[in-house]
């Protein structure tokens, strides 16, 4: 029997390249779907107030919980939770957060490229605002 005055082989061959095409329409729009989360998933984490490459690591111990992260930029600025910060207000910032949250660790992520006098001058001025425990944070070694 023909079909529209298609040979039986024609028209079976029409019938399996419908199939086909219906089957990927479901898969293409799963990987949408999923293409979509991964974009909005990737936005979730906060960027740095600028960016920040830590020197690299041979410590395989991991960081504690965050509490309040210091960022020192290889210019010398520093950011307090992604704000940009003068020396100044640095140690009174620091302070005000030792007294809501007691003696918390804070964590220094300062540029590999700072000058170690800068870093030491940050460290020095947190000392002195009653930090007792803090954390250098660094890149592990390879990565």
């Amino acid at each position: 029997m023909l079909i529209s005055g298609l040979s039986p082989v024609t028209a079976m061959q029409g019938q399996q390249r419908r199939r086909a095409l219906i089957g990927l329409t479901p898969l293409i729009d799963v990987i949408f779907v999923v293409l979509i989360f991964f974009m909005l998933a990737g936005r979730l984490a906060a960027p740095d107030a600028f960016v920040i490459t830590p020197p690299d690591s041979t410590s395989d111990r991991q960081p504690e919980p965050r509490q309040i992260v210091l960022l020192l930029a290889a210019d010398g600025r520093v950011a307090v939770d992604n704000e940009i910060v003068e020396d100044a207000a640095l140690g009174s910032l620091v302070a005000e957060h030792l007294e809501e949250n007691g003696s918390s660790p804070i964590q220094l992520k300062a540029d590999g490229q700072s000058d170690a006098h800068r870093v030491v001058a940050v460290m020095r001025l947190l000392e002195s605002a009653g930090v007792q425990r803090l954390t250098l944070l660094t890149n592990p070694e390879g990565s």
